[in-house]
């Protein structure tokens, strides 16, 4: 019977550990990753390297947003989006998120390096560095570019999928690569907007913050022109067909809608809203790529 009563104790505590890696932004990166993995090969993707990556490259992804809990985790207790979380609830201790992001992350590299290849490991790893450490520790509380900056490390989930693959990077990964590094900017730069007054309160250089309204809602637009235009190249260098053109097109032309509407109406509802359609997008855009890579015309 004791035994019994501590079952929800311990669903509880691995609940708050789950919580501690991010599972949401986790898993657009680990979907990105796969997609990598998809378009390496135009067969099937071998099942070691499809199912041994996808976890090394999860558990890694996973350490690295733990960090990023550890490190912020007295920014969070100010912000009502972060506030919930189990390190400033004081539900979990620092010594104790840290031992996790060490176990779990060590374990991902662990696989990577056993069961994929040396190249992906040594890849992942310097994208947990990336995060971790260069964008969480230096970047962030430094200067407003940080997302800009520190976006490379969120943009390397499709080249470790196609390393996974492949043991190589080609050109056809960069693409995918610097897909993600324009997409960056307006996702999160319109979740900074109507956060910004929670951003200001924590002491963050967000571009609302030290930059204005305006500036950034700018830049959101521009930042947006230059996505549309870069979701183009997969088909001018022949990685895609017209299937992938069109939805590319299609999804790139309601992005331009919303952060034109950013820009001359704003309202803290409508950058919510845009900030939401920019993760379909990409969840979107790469799904079309897959489907072309398969299918194609």
């Amino acid at each position: 019977m004791s035994t019994a009563l501590t079952l929800p104790g311990l669903g509880s505590r691995l609940q708050q550990f789950y919580q501690l890696t991010k599972p949401r932004v986790v898993s657009l990166i680990v979907f990105t990753a796969v997609i990598g993995m998809f378009l390496a090969t135009p067969g099937w993707v071998p099942l070691q390297p499809l199912l041994a990556g996808t976890v090394g490259i999860a558990l890694v992804a996973g350490a690295a947003a733990v960090i990023n809990c550890l490190v912020e985790q007295k920014l969070d207790a100010l912000m009502a989006r972060t506030r919930a979380r189990p390190l400033p609830m004081g539900q979990l201790t620092s010594p104790q998120a840290l031992t996790f992001a060490c176990l779990i992350g060590g374990f991902g590299l662990w696989v990577l390096h056993s069961l994929v290849n040396p190249l992906t490991m040594w890849l992942t790893l310097a994208t947990f560095v990336g995060y971790a450490v260069i964008y969480t520790v230096l970047l962030k509380p430094a200067t407003p570019q940080n997302i800009v900056i520190g976006g490379a490390s969120g943009a390397m989930p499709p080249v470790l999928g196609w390393a996974a693959v492949t043991g190589q990077v080609g050109h056809e990964a960069l693409l995918l690569f610097l897909i993600i590094f324009a997409w960056t900017p307006p996702h999160f730069w319109a979740l900074a907007l109507y956060r910004r007054n929670e951003y200001a309160k924590a002491g963050l250089p967000m571009l609302p913050v030290t930059h204005g309204e305006m500036f950034t809602r700018l830049h959101v637009l521009l930042y947006t022109i230059i996505l549309v235009a870069v979701t183009l190249m997969p088909f001018a260098v022949r990685m895609s067909g017209v299937i992938y053109l069109v939805g590319a097109l299609a999804l790139g032309g309601l992005f331009l809608w919303y952060a034109w509407s950013v820009y001359v109406e704003y309202s803290d509802a409508l950058a919510r809203k845009t900030f939401r359609y920019s993760i379909v997008y990409l969840t979107a855009l790469f799904a079309v790529l897959l489907v072309d890579h398969y299918v194609g015309w």
